[in-house]
């Protein structure tokens, strides 16, 4: 089964005559494992899309399916779950500032009641060296540089071993190496794992990483091109 089926979906913010609508009749279906890149102008739609299928916004108009339940009329309880099956990594890092790069990790280890507890913190400091900052584990987000605290927001993300990634300008923050770095983990989980990412990004750098790459313009879809193929599983 796919994990994001979109149908169909338009969507507008304000009332009246301050209405404006951002989407338009979009149709997207995105394959388990797949790391897919929403690209376009800003004010394009972009974000948007992200979040309605993160179950961040209601669906007005249409139908999206996330992990095959529908997010259209659907009730609190069911957004709750569906959200403890996803990781987010945004530009706004959003760590907490008293607690360290380990102690941030393992929040998301401990809201979404993942694995046995006794092996979180050795699941934190894991996955903090995935993402290059082994070294750093006890140091709070003062001692850290923007780079650095948008890795330990990643590794927050992936800690939980989500079904689903949305990122949102993942790689603002990075250099070259770094960025590439964090997609190729990306990527590398939906190889092993089944990971599905969908991301939010301008940064031409990353693109080869990319399996599909979807173009929004004025709230509509005008291009999806897939840059390479699945494996079998």
């Amino acid at each position: 089964m796919d994990p994001i089926i979109v149908r169909g979906v338009d969507h507008a913010f304000g009332h009246g005559e301050a209405r404006k609508q951002v989407l338009f009749g979009i149709d997207l279906t995105v394959e388990r494992g797949s790391l897919v890149v929403l690209m376009g102008p800003s004010g394009s739609g972009k974000t948007t899309l992200l979040t309605l299928m993160g179950c961040l916004r209601h669906v007005q108009s249409g139908s999206i399916r996330l992990l095959g339940s529908e997010l259209a009329g659907a009730d609190t309880a069911t957004l709750e779950s569906l959200r403890r099956r996803l990781g987010f990594i945004f530009q706004a890092h959003n760590l907490h500032d008293s607690l360290t790069a380990r102690q941030n990790v393992l929040m998301a280890l401990q809201v979404h009641g993942r694995g046995e507890p006794d092996r979180h913190q050795l699941a934190a400091e894991h996955m903090l060296g995935l993402v290059g900052l082994g070294d750093r584990v006890d140091y709070l987000p003062a001692k850290l540089s923007g780079g650095q605290k948008q890795r330990v927001a990643v590794a927050r993300a992936l800690v939980s071993n989500p079904a689903i990634v949305f990122a949102d300008e993942p790689t603002a923050a990075l250099d070259k190496v770094s960025g590439q770095r964090v997609v190729q983990l990306l990527r590398d989980l939906g190889r092993a794992r089944g990971t599905t990412t969908v991301m939010v990004t301008h940064d031409s750098r990353i693109l080869e990483l990319a399996d599909r790459i979807i173009e929004l313009q004025d709230g509509a879809l005008v291009e999806a091109q897939r840059r390479t193929a699945l494996p079998t599983k």
